[in-house]
């Protein structure tokens, strides 16, 4: 069964679709021009996607194939400064802090096994997360915050990084311990400022598989969970105050919204049935499963449940390929009380939408004694494997209304404003040409478009959104910059 799964690695797009096309015509240099803007001194604030982070980790190559260092180095053509960046100390990734690993090294798609697999890639990572860095830095990207980190004192603070209540990518380059991200960003008076936040704010819902508390109606982030979604009007008030700041001195920028994370890699690579069963065991299974299906019908029957919700949950297989993993589903209707054998466990649909990291898990052994505990198969996954509808529902809501807000007020504050939700949907969905004929999707690890995370961009990824940027900024500023070249970075690194 675990074979099976070899072939997610390779899953293509359809023949159908159709790439969109990018032809850019590039200026001249000599017309160059900053229109209205002012790009001497430009800021960078957000998390991972700002820092350049890919493969699951923050290392040299990825932060200098950032999209803020891209546009910088476009900015460079009509008077941009310089553009430090908090480098970490090697190409792995990993760091450790008093000797004690934090987070492990990069992934890189490794063909050993004789089959494409993303694996870390070996060594000791030799960032010191106590080592702090001397600053100010212009990117001011910091992997795993959220909106409200952007203002919490302490959030650098290398004390609080064992308890949870600091960052250790911040605890790095905080000019003081008690210093915030924003604070760091306006002590430089940047001219020009990019701000793209509020990912982080839905993500870790999302990739726990709904694990966390929708906090809508709680104000209070010091209450919230780590996979919590934030409240939408918390996020209104601090994506509204964190732009007075930046904006205090005249500083142009521009803004961005925040993408369909349910559209990613990480939620559409594992498909709902993968399990291929011969006729004796699907048989084995399917009187394994009789009396359950057999107790919701005598329950439907006396009215406690629905006819539709009966024929969700009743489980079945068939021999062959195809057969959906079995999971637990919270929002059906909890029969326990009537009968304990009767838990809340039904098959995947295509609706459902199945983490990455579930593949890790999906054809083992729950218990190494028992060969038939077989996960997603004999014993349902639990709820953090798998985004259910009602789950994605949640998710969209919090992404309207955080959207909503981010437009808004990139009109209020007269700012350039990214479409990012757009455009990454084009690369989900149809692909976006370049100039090789080559196309770049979001297929995990052939699309080029994402790393091996599935959740983060590629450098030529990075590079496609950096020319969204530059669009945008053209267009409110009245300036004429280069592009990126996109083939000039990889969309994949090998192994």
């Amino acid at each position: 069964m675990l074979l099976a799964f070899s072939g997610i690695f390779l899953i293509s797009c359809s023949d159908d679709d159709t790439p969109v096309t990018m032809e850019p015509t590039p200026p001249t240099p000599e017309n160059f021009s900053a229109g209205d803007a002012d790009f001497s001194n430009y800021v960078a604030l957000g998390n991972s996607l700002t820092a350049g982070f890919s493969d699951g980790a923050l290392f040299v190559d990825g932060q200098t194939a950032s999209t803020p260092n891209m546009l910088a180095t476009a900015f460079k053509e009509v008077g941009g400064g310089d553009f430090s960046i908090p480098f970490m100390a090697d190409n792995l990734g990993g760091a450790s802090l008093g000797g004690t690993p934090v987070f492990g090294n990069r992934l890189i798609l490794s063909f050993a096994s004789g089959s494409p697999t993303p694996v870390p890639v070996e060594g000791t990572g030799s960032t010191d997360i106590a080592a702090t860095l001397a600053g100010p830095f212009n990117n001011m990207g910091v992997p795993g915050a959220k909106s409200y980190h952007l203002v919490a004192p302490g959030y650098g603070n290398v004390q609080g990084v064992v308890p949870g209540l600091a960052n250790p990518y911040f605890v790095r380059f905080a000019s003081d311990p008690n210093a915030t991200i924003l604070e760091d960003a306006l002590s430089q008076s940047p001219s020009f400022f990019s701000l793209w936040i509020g990912n982080n704010d839905i993500l870790s819902y999302a990739t726990s598989g709904g694990a966390g508390v929708d906090q809508t109606g709680n104000l209070d982030a010091s209450t919230y969970g780590g996979n919590d979604i934030t409240d939408p009007d918390l996020f209104q008030t601090i994506y509204t105050n964190l732009l007075g700041g930046l904006t205090t001195g005249g500083a142009k920028g521009v803004v961005v919204n925040l993408p369909d994370v349910t559209s990613i890699p990480f939620f559409t690579t594992v498909p709902h049935n993968p399990v291929p069963l011969d006729e004796a065991t699907a048989t084995l299974l399917n009187g394994a499963y009789a009396q359950y299906n057999g107790g919701l019908a005598a329950l439907q029957q006396n009215g406690l449940i629905s006819a539709e919700e009966l024929e969700r949950r009743t489980i079945s297989f068939s021999a062959g390929e195809g057969n959906a993993v079995v999971l637990i589903d919270e929002d059906l209707t909890d029969l326990t009380g009537v009968n304990p054998a009767l838990i809340n466990m039904r098959q995947a649909t295509a609706e459902d939408l199945l983490v990455f990291t579930s593949q890790t898990i999906i054809g083992t052994l729950a218990n190494p004694d028992d060969p038939t505990s077989i996960n997603g198969v004999a014993v349902p996954l639990a709820d953090n494997w798998v985004l259910t509808p009602e789950e994605q529902e949640v998710i969209s809501t919090a992404l309207m209304r955080y959207n909503e807000t981010i437009e808004t007020l990139a009109i209020q504050f007269d700012l350039a404003f990214v479409d990012a939700n757009a455009f990454l949907t084009v690369v989900a969905t149809t692909g976006v040409s370049l100039s090789d004929g080559s196309t770049v999707t979001a297929t995990y690890g052939t699309g080029g478009g994402f790393s091996l995370d599935g959740v983060h961009p590629a450098p030529r990824g990075y590079a496609l959104l950096a020319n969204e940027f530059l669009k945008a900024i053209e267009a409110k500023y009245n300036a004429t910059l280069p592009d990126v070249e996109p083939l000039d970075y990889t969309g994949l690194y090998l192994q």
